[in-house]
């Protein structure tokens, strides 16, 4: 299994945004991998400052950019002595997002950690279109951390359909959090089940097509495992009928999982609904923390 290259955190230096920084700061620490802290500061409020202090442009941006970098390394610190781990700090300007992109691929991190409520953040990751295009595009797997970090990841919820991006999502998860136990979930639907029930197709016919595509869904669940080397120490396995955005928030609460680990892509109804709907209400409405894998 390949080892994550380097975290980047990002935050805005909100309080909510501090959890993404220490499960950041957790997942460091368990990984052995590098975390770097990357703030980017928003200068465009700074007009109206400088006419009521005075200052220069140039003064202002400075006096925003040393405060942003010395609460960046007092954050440093306090992961520091909490968790153990060093981390780099980087505080530049520009948007957000470009600039999120930009870093990530310059450091060439294996994942981007960023937390789901704070000042700027909860409006790009969490609830915007913005956000999907970021998801499409990047070249790392995004963490959206929604809880304050206790512990290590414990149990994970990883959704499958059982098309490349399951496998890539099997391997993210025990890359960020090794030693945790998965719960891998297919949620299956029967073509054109609807329809038939609206041609009054008797239940029995349709429980028959049901039993079957589970059955079908459940050989492809132990094959899936086998290829992504997993075995039944520490691993369970669900195959469910029905809605998957539904079926995902039910599962992660059955099983209380701290994690649910998306894939970004897949195939037949996820193919279009994964970085889409499912992912937004998975974001919204999940418990716990989020990684989209890429």
């Amino acid at each position: 299994m390949n080892r994550l290259n380097r975290i980047l955190a990002a935050t805005d230096l909100s309080a909510p945004a501090r959890h993404a920084v220490e499960r950041a700061a957790l997942v460091s620490k368990d990984t052995a991998t590098a975390l770097e802290l990357l703030h980017v500061a928003d200068l465009a409020p700074l007009e109206r400052l400088r006419q009521l202090m005075g200052a220069t442009p140039a003064d202002m941006e400075q006096r925003v950019l040393d405060a942003a970098r010395q609460k960046l390394r007092d954050l440093a610190a306090a992961l520091l002595q909490r968790f153990g781990v060093a981390a780099g700090i980087h505080v530049v300007t520009g948007s957000l997002l470009a600039e999120l992109a930009r870093k990530a691929d310059g450091l060439a991190a294996g994942l981007l950690v960023c937390g789901a409520k704070g000042e700027s953040i909860i409006r790009h990751f969490a609830l915007g279109t913005t956000a999907l295009r970021v998801l499409s595009t990047t070249k790392c797997p995004v963490l959206v951390v929604k809880q304050p970090p206790h512990e290590s990841y414990r149990r994970l919820l990883v959704p499958v359909d059982f098309s490349p991006s399951s496998l890539l999502a099997i391997r993210q998860a025990r890359r960020i959090a090794p030693q945790a136990e998965l719960v891998l979930l297919h949620v299956f639907d029967v073509p054109f089940e609807g329809r038939l029930r609206y041609a009054s197709v008797d239940e029995d016919r349709i429980n028959r097509y049901l039993i079957v595509a589970k059955q079908e869904a459940a050989e492809k669940m132990y094959a899936l495992c086998n290829q992504a080397g997993l075995t039944s120490d520490g691993t369970s396995l669900v195959v469910l009928h029905g809605d998957p955005t539904g079926r995902i928030i039910e599962q992660e609460q059955e099983w209380d999982c701290d994690l649910i680990v998306m894939g970004k892509h897949g195939e037949s109804l996820l193919e279009e609904l994964l970085l889409g709907s499912v992912t937004k209400h998975v974001l919204a409405e999940s418990q716990g923390d989020v990684l989209v894998s890429v």
